[in-house]
């Protein structure tokens, strides 16, 4: 006959538990599932971890300041070298292009010896590409200086690579400090456009490539040597439970939903580069003064800056698919309002939307990678979408330019826009409801 027993068990750092015949497989297994528990609820976090997203931040938030001499200085380039439009377009987009490219390398580098080699290296050729870039005398210098020494070699180590490196130091708050990182983009179209268009009025753009290339260097490298520990390791349960172990994401193979999300980043980033390159010109194109255009790309990425933050947080809270939706929406609203809008309140009021929308996007798509993918093959999934992303970025600010060339009107591209992000929109939302039904019905995956 068994007797009934009492067991007390304490769950601090020096649990003890009971065995009593039978009573002691009970508690075996109560103690393996409070191990279980107590591993899975773990964090890996620690506070360094935010000294890490603060100086990212503060590197990316410099890096952008290469092509932000270029949209503020883009008609005065042109000018001066005797060319079109399309061709300092076309050094932004082939510095898109190359850290696109140059994004995989860096975040394999990154896998493989850390972040310091990539962040150094980065910092050093983006001083010596905007040192070059001061020198330029033809359209194959600003090229090369731009799409080679910035893109390839400099701006290809900072966004990717440093988002990837971020999901090493986060579990519980992932979004949230990749979100940080990544609005460095708004912090430095809030802080750049109003300094280079001062700077470019009173010394010449050639001047402002040489004086942000000594600034860069000097601050670039003590905020990468910041960065250089190693992230805390890790653990099993870090690895993402919602992965098929067939290969299957949401039901379908997951190079298909690869290529989709490949995809649908080209069309949005086109439609997102758009305005963003080309809105200064736009504003003094409309009869604005070019402080007032500078304007415009402040206040786009001041709010963008904000709600890179407050979108990161929403994601946390219900899912990087649905915030990924609501950015896209509001991000194709504002096009179409960009293309019919000509007072200086309205275009301000426009920039101000779309910065909330467009800034939204980018954090959700590593969320997204995190959510589908092994955590195994965030970084390289991270960097190639980003890299697809330059590529849409790329394609974008060129047609844009090459457009208003042709047409002698910026409204035509913003149309155009407009139709890029509806694919983007469309992806998503068939992503969303194959979730909900999957949801609804688990067979299905």
């Amino acid at each position: 006959m068994l007797t009934l027993e009492i067991i007390y068990i304490s769950v601090g750092p020096k649990a003890r538990f009971c065995s009593f015949g039978i009573v002691d497989v009970a508690c075996t297994i109560i103690k393996k599932e409070f191990l279980m528990v107590k591993e899975k609820t773990a964090s890996i976090e620690i506070p360094y971890g935010w000294v890490i997203i603060i100086a990212s931040l503060l590197l990316n938030t410099i890096a952008l300041g290469a092509p932000n001499i270029l949209f503020v200085a883009l008609k005065p380039i042109a000018a001066d070298l005797g060319e079109q439009r399309w061709v300092p377009s076309l050094a932004y987009s082939l510095m898109m292009i190359g850290a696109g490219i140059g994004g995989i390398f860096m975040g394999l580098w990154m896998d493989r010896r850390g972040i310091l080699g990539p962040a150094v290296f980065g910092s050093l050729m983006i001083a010596l590409g905007a040192f070059v870039a001061s020198f330029t005398q033809d359209r194959w210098e600003l090229w090369l200086a731009n799409g080679v020494l910035i893109g390839l070699f400099g701006k290809a180590a900072m966004i990717a690579p440093l988002v990837a490196n971020a999901t090493r130091w986060f579990d519980k708050r992932r979004g949230l400090a990749v979100a940080i990182i990544a609005s460095g983009q708004g912090l430095a179209g809030v802080l750049w456009p109003p300094i280079f268009q001062s700077m470019n009025d009173l010394v010449g753009w050639r001047e402002t490539f040489f004086y942000f290339s000594i600034f860069s260097l000097i601050t670039m490298l003590p905020l990468a040597w910041l960065i250089r520990p190693h992230p805390p390791t890790v653990q099993k349960d870090h690895l993402n439970e919602n992965v098929n172990n067939d290969g299957l994401v949401l039901g379908l193979l997951s190079i298909r939903v690869q290529i989709a999300l490949w995809i649908a980043v080209i069309c949005c980033c086109s439609a997102m580069a758009m305005p963003v390159v080309h809105l200064v010109s736009y504003g003094t194109d409309l009869g604005h003064s070019a402080s007032n255009a500078a304007g415009l790309l402040s206040v786009l990425m001041g709010f963008g800056f904000v709600s890179r933050i407050c979108f990161g947080m929403l994601s946390d809270k219900i899912g990087p698919v649905l915030t990924l939706l609501i950015g896209s929406a509001s991000q194709a609203t504002m096009l179409l309002v960009f293309a019919w809008v000509d007072s200086l309140v309205g275009l301000y009021i426009a920039a101000a939307l779309f910065g909330i929308g467009f800034a939204g996007i980018m954090p959700c798509y590593p969320m997204i990678l995190r959510l589908w993918f092994p955590v195994t093959q965030i970084g390289w999934r991270v960097a190639a979408q980003y890299g697809f992303a330059a590529v849409g970025m790329a394609i974008g600010g060129w047609m844009a330019g090459h457009i208003y060339d042709v047409m002698g009107s910026y409204k035509f591209a913003f149309v155009g826009g407009f139709c890029f992000n509806v694919v983007n929109f469309v992806v998503f939302v068939y992503f969303y409801l194959r979730s909900r039904r999957i949801e609804l019905n688990p067979s299905l995956a």
